[in-house]
């Protein structure tokens, strides 16, 4: 009995590889933004030193989560089905890579202060950093969170998300 469907089992591997990078690589960018958010949330002034080990193990994951995401995004470039004469040669790929890449340099200055808290707080269980200076990395970090989050939803949600900014 005829299907319709004429998929040899290389085609069907290939399609299940295609489904697993694809799937992995948005798991991973929705997992960063959750962790970019987690940040936003923690940090705040009078942070304890319990706070800031927190953060400071969110801010690992935030390393990970970014270096996977890099990875399994290459993986799909290469492997994937689209193929890397679809990527290569869309502008919308190098923007997303771009993007990326500012959003990780961002990460560097945070990650080095938090580095530095908990090292302080490790010394000194009273250190509680300047409110200024936990303003600074929240710029930081609301600054990622804008490159990262805000182009995809204004492509997606436009005229709500302008709505809702003229509101606000």
């Amino acid at each position: 009995m005829a299907t319709g469907w004429n998929v040899s089992m290389a085609g069907a591997f290939d399609m299940l590889l295609d489904l697993i990078l694809a799937a992995t690589h948005h798991v991973l960018v929705f997992g960063l933004a959750a962790i970019i958010a987690m940040e936003l949330v923690l940090l705040r002034p009078g942070i304890s030193g319990a706070q800031l080990r927190q953060i400071a193990r969110i801010d690992l994951f935030y390393g990970v989560a970014a270096g996977l995401i890099v990875l399994v995004g290459f993986a799909r470039v290469f492997f994937g089905l689209k193929g890397p004469e679809f990527y290569l040669q869309n502008w919308v790929f190098w923007a997303k890579i771009g993007t990326f890449a500012m959003v990780g340099l961002l990460s560097v200055s945070p990650t080095f202060t938090l580095l530095a808290w908990r090292k302080a707080a490790k010394a000194d269980p009273a250190f509680v950093p300047a409110a200024a200076d936990v303003a600074s990395v929240k710029r930081l970090v609301k600054a990622e969170a804008h490159l990262f989050i805000y182009p995809d939803l204004r492509r997606r949600h436009g005229a709500r998300l302008r709505a809702v900014t003229a509101i606000s």
